[in-house]
């Protein structure tokens, strides 16, 4: 028996769009913790090592990969560009926060993620 359900144009786009929308909403909900605790957040960043005045870099460049990444991956006509800030931002920060020490839920669970952004960043458009 073939699953027309699946088949339906409209049903597809919902889907795929739903699909961007719940990947994207760890990153969104992300985003106004570093903005309004963006001091405590720098020192936070400081203390795996990096010092302070690159952790300011590294932060500002994290919210605005976080806002980018999460509006072109949503809204975006090609959501891999919005793949590859999410990517920018994701690799790093499992890296330095969840590696050293090895947080092993955190880490598979960004794993997850990674594999879900690289997927979308190298299909093909349909």
């Amino acid at each position: 028996m073939k699953n027309s359900f699946l088949k339906n144009k409209r049903i597809k786009l919902f889907l795929d769009f739903f699909s961007r929308v719940s990947i994207s909403a760890i990153f969104i909900s992300a985003i106004p913790g570093k903005i309004n605790n963006f001091e405590s957040t720098v020192e936070y960043i400081s203390t795996k090592g990096i010092p302070e005045p690159i952790s300011t870099i590294l932060l500002v460049g994290a919210i605005i990969c976080l806002i980018l990444g999460s509006g072109f991956f949503i809204f975006g006509e090609n959501q891999k560009i919005g793949s590859v800030f999410l990517l920018l931002f994701l690799i790093p920060t499992t890296i330095i926060f969840h590696v050293f020490p090895f947080h092993q839920r955190a880490v598979f669970i960004n794993l997850g993620l990674i594999g879900g952004l690289i997927i979308s960043a190298i299909r093909e458009p349909k």
